[in-house]
């Protein structure tokens, strides 16, 4: 048996208060972002000199301002969203009957958290901080993400070739938040680690010439 393995069944409460920690420390972010901060250049806070700056931006769609035709891209957005939250909570509740490695289960947490904490801002923010877009069809469900991480890596026009932001101009980007980190590293730890989260998870397989002892299935041997 590998050593980093149990022989038990993970608890899913434990992974989940990780997801829950993450939605926590988004959220607070975000709200200080909120009361403290002047949005765009203006509030501008130099952390890296010019490399990384705290900057107070509204996110109206997904990743990197990309967004769907409106007037009801935003709400598709956001179910489609709500179906990955509660499928990926019932994924990590799968691993975990499975005796899936530790390590795997603790990134699917990660990326459960950061996409809980924002589609709290999808669902919440039109109504709590008022920032629903202009002409929405409604406050709820139409709030606009707060994002704060401002990396200026690349500021001008982006190729018309792209998909949905192609010819539309940049002021520097990526500009993130806490959740959108906590989904990345979540993702780039699973590539990073394929080998050790999947090996370790296939069970032992017995030779076909030994007799398989009946014990409990808390003390089955996983490789």
């Amino acid at each position: 048996m590998h050593p980093t393995l149990t022989t038990r069944q993970h608890s899913a409460a434990k992974f989940f208060l990780l997801a829950l920690s993450i939605i926590v420390l988004d959220q607070l972010s975000k709200w200080a972002v909120h009361t403290y901060m002047q949005p765009g250049s203006a509030g501008e806070i130099p952390v890296l000199g010019q490399f990384a700056k705290l900057n107070y931006t509204l996110n109206p769609g997904m990743a990197f301002g990309a967004q769907l035709p409106a007037p009801y891209g935003k709400l598709v957005l956001t179910a489609f969203r709500s179906l990955a939250v509660v499928g990926l909570v019932y994924y990590i509740i799968r691993l975990c009957r499975q005796r899936v490695a530790a390590g795997y289960i603790a990134c699917m947490a990660l990326i459960l958290g950061g996409a809980l904490g924002n589609l709290i801002d999808s669902i919440f923010y039109g109504i709590i901080y008022n920032n629903a877009p202009v002409g929405s069809p409604t406050r709820w469900f139409y709030g606009q993400v707060i994002d704060m991480i401002y990396v200026p890596l690349y500021v001008g026009y982006f190729p018309k070739s792209w998909p949905l932001i192609g010819g539309s101009y940049s002021g520097g980007f990526p500009i993130f938040n806490i959740a959108d980190s906590s989904i990345f590293i979540g993702v780039a730890l699973i590539l990073l680690n394929q080998s050790r989260f999947f090996n370790e998870s296939q069970p032992v397989s017995a030779p076909h010439n030994e007799s398989v002892p009946l014990v409990a299935p808390d003390a089955e041997k996983l490789a």
